[in-house]
């Protein structure tokens, strides 16, 4: 055995005994590395990624094109690498849709934050519920640049009458910014509740999410269902 199995060995026994919570990022990204790059050094090829990335969190929000520059990193390592982000994002949707009632801010939320993991452009989602307040669907109604979401009203309307759809959620993203809601956000809501209770379907909240964190437009006041 030599010096780099007897290190990798002894990280991934210190991990199935204790998990990651003694880690330092160095170690989550060689233990991570093991299983696509064999028989090397993943400590120093860990040292490239944060040295060009900075952070863990931006190594596994990294463009696959940017990975790849990295010495060391191939197509393969470079696709498992941003393979993690998109699994714990599958991961966690799935997880929160539980098939039940989302009658609360914090129940909705939990289903719409994660969908914005590791986005990098905004976007705009909308969940349709029905009027037990189970969910239908959540869906991507809009995409633009990191400055600003396109976000058509029919592709909004369509949306929710393809579902059919009692009530709806929007959340959208505000990508290296805070979870606060403009005020061209705040006016596009107004704007969209009355369209949509012109069809009888109730804009219940509009969700602004950044870094994980999340804002309710209706808990902060800025905005009040007609219900």
């Amino acid at each position: 055995m030599g010096i780099h199995d007897g290190h990798r060995q002894r990280l991934r026994e210190r991990f199935q005994k204790d998990g990651l919570d003694n880690f330092d990022e160095i170690n989550v990204l060689e233990i991570l590395l093991f299983y696509i790059i064999p028989r090397q050094d993943t400590n120093e090829v860990a040292h490239r990624l944060l040295d060009r990335f900075g952070s863990l969190e931006n190594v596994l929000d990294a463009k696959l094109e940017d990975l790849v520059t990295v010495k060391g990193i191939s197509d393969n390592a470079a696709t498992y690498l941003t393979l993690i982000r998109e699994v714990s994002r599958y991961y966690q949707v799935r997880k929160a849709d539980l098939g039940e009632p989302l009658n609360t801010v914090e129940a909705y939320c939990n289903v719409l934050v994660p969908q914005f993991l590791g986005r990098r452009n905004e976007m705009v989602y909308m969940l349709c519920l029905d009027a037990k307040s189970k969910m239908i669907s959540c869906n991507l109604v809009g995409e633009g640049s990191i400055n600003s979401a396109n976000v058509p009203v029919r592709k909004i309307i369509e949306t929710a009458l393809a579902a059919n759809a009692t009530m709806v959620v929007l959340a959208h993203n505000h990508p290296g910014g805070v979870a606060i809601p403009s005020a061209e956000d705040i006016y596009s809501t107004k704007h969209l509740a009355q369209v949509l209770d012109a069809l009888d379907i109730l804009l219940l909240d509009h969700v602004v999410v950044a870094d994980n964190q999340a804002v309710s437009m209706v808990s902060s006041g800025q905005y009040k269902p007609e219900i």
